[in-house]
């Protein structure tokens, strides 16, 4: 079911995005050469708990997941992209990392993620992050009053075509409110002027994720990590959005940190 928020029920969420966008800000900030990806999440850990927060993902058990989820955070690096399950490796020199984090403050929740490199970047890789923040935007510029989902997926698309990348739109964006995954499905492909009408009050994770050349997927043995079928690299940007009357509101936005 597809629900509209109030005005003070946008408010009320604003407390988990800031809390999101600042567990998304520290993390990136201590992860470099050496860090230990069951570090991350034990940090993420502390933070919720800290902030009395709930973790989305811990108990988290989807039909495509193969048990429940049992960390709080995604950590995807390099050719993982989505639903990267931590586990005891320590980042190397260029490595992509994509961390994707969702809790709940208050009973509200909100969900975002972000990619970086840690050491020396390879170039490609640079545009690829790039790519996906670009879309990013371009998907935030599209979530009006208005307009519909077909609209937000287009303008995503546009974004990854022109830069030559192929979409895979099995996971995409998605309605957030009270949990964490609802309707309506945003697809990071689409038509523009088709699909469920945006209104004030809509709630979306909209979530751009790419390729560098393939749209192809595989599960790691581990039940949960999707990696691309070929080996290349991929990257990951999500915001929480709220669709009012007075424009987008994105609520996971990190810029009051000093921070993209």
């Amino acid at each position: 079911m597809i629900e509209l928020r109030t005005p003070a029920e946008i408010d009320a969420m604003r407390p988990a995005g800031r809390f999101v966008a600042e567990v998304l800000t520290t993390l990136r900030a201590d992860t470099r050469v050496g860090t230990n990806l069951l570090a991350i999440d034990k940090r993420a850990h502390e933070m919720i708990r800290a902030a009395g927060a709930e973790s989305c993902y811990i108990d988290y058990h989807p039909s495509f997941g193969a048990s429940p989820f049992g960390k709080v955070i995604c950590t995807s690096i390099n050719d993982a992209v989505l639903h990267g399950l931590p586990h005891d490796y320590a980042l190397r020199d260029g490595d992509l990392v994509s961390l994707d984090f969702a809790a709940s403050v208050d009973g509200w929740v909100a969900d975002s993620a972000v990619s970086f490199v840690v050491g020396t970047p390879r170039d490609e890789d640079l545009a690829l992050i790039d790519t996906t923040e670009r879309a990013l935007d371009a998907a935030i510029g599209a979530a009006v009053a208005g307009g519909r989902i077909g609209d937000i997926s287009h303008a995503i698309a546009e974004v990854a075509h022109a830069d030559g990348y192929s979409i895979n739109t099995d996971f995409g964006g998605h309605g957030v409110g009270r949990v964490m995954h609802g309707d309506p499905h945003v697809p990071n492909d689409g038509k523009p002027n088709r699909g469920y009408p945006l209104r004030a009050g809509l709630v979306v994770a909209l979530e751009p994720w790419f390729l560098q050349t393939t749209d192809e997927l595989v599960t790691d043995p581990d039940g949960w990590t999707l990696r691309s079928a070929d080996g290349s690299r991929g990257a990951h940007a999500e915001h929480t959005v709220a669709i009012t009357a007075d424009g987008p509101i994105v609520l996971t936005d990190r810029s009051f940190l000093g921070v993209d």
